[in-house]
């Protein structure tokens, strides 16, 4: 089970650090973007860790409220609910 856990985790943080590369290439060509709705729900299904990195190393919506505020929300509750989880296996 923490196998497939694991391999979840690596795909869905994947897929969001690509919505954000594409996202970003959209808004420099003009083009039709993501919706935020659809980057913070892949960010709330576990793609946080990615939907912040690619914030960080894309530099994209970094200073935009309040979809920032939303995402770092969701990555404080991810953190959470992993130090729940650890706390709850010992």
């Amino acid at each position: 089970m923490s196998t497939l856990l694991a391999f979840y985790l690596l795909a869905i943080n994947a897929v969001t650090f690509g919505a954000f590369a594409l996202d970003k290439q959209a808004a420099r060509r003009e083009a039709r973007r993501i919706p935020e709705r659809h980057l913070l729900t892949l960010a709330m299904i576990g793609g946080s860790g990615g939907a912040i990195a690619a914030q960080q190393l894309l530099r994209h919506k970094s200073r935009k409220e309040p979809f920032r505020t939303a995402l770092w929300s969701i990555a404080a509750l991810h953190l959470i609910l992993i130090a729940v989880i650890v706390y709850r296996a010992r």
